[in-house]
């Protein structure tokens, strides 16, 4: 069974920008735009680098190693040299401004 597990407290994360956040298996970033947040794993689904570091504007991340763009809100991925997407994952804020992901078992 998947559990929500807390990362943030939503006014620690600044708007229209990202953070990065590294658990056992996984890295994630998670994006703010507003009271929207996305979170998707660190990782470019080319060859396998880093996304941190990568410009973010308008919803996009670019790999800051060969430039493919990635959308924040599904995955997606919008350029080459990247053709499959990254994963994405449910996250939210609780109503006394907690951001919990669900990272799946």
């Amino acid at each position: 069974m998947n559990q929500w597990m807390e990362i943030a407290i939503l006014s620690t994360l600044k708007d229209g920008a990202y953070q990065r956040f590294e658990f056992e298996n996984i890295d994630i970033l998670v994006f703010r735009e507003g009271n929207h947040l996305f979170a998707i794993e660190d990782e470019c689904t080319h060859d396998g680098a880093e996304l941190c570091g990568g410009l973010y504007m308008n919803h996009e991340i670019e790999c800051p190693r060969h430039g493919a763009k990635f959308c924040v809100k599904t995955g997606q991925a919008l350029s080459a040299p990247a053709y499959g997407s990254v994963n994405t994952f449910p996250i939210r804020v609780t109503h006394d401004g907690k951001v919990e992901i669900e990272l799946g078992e």
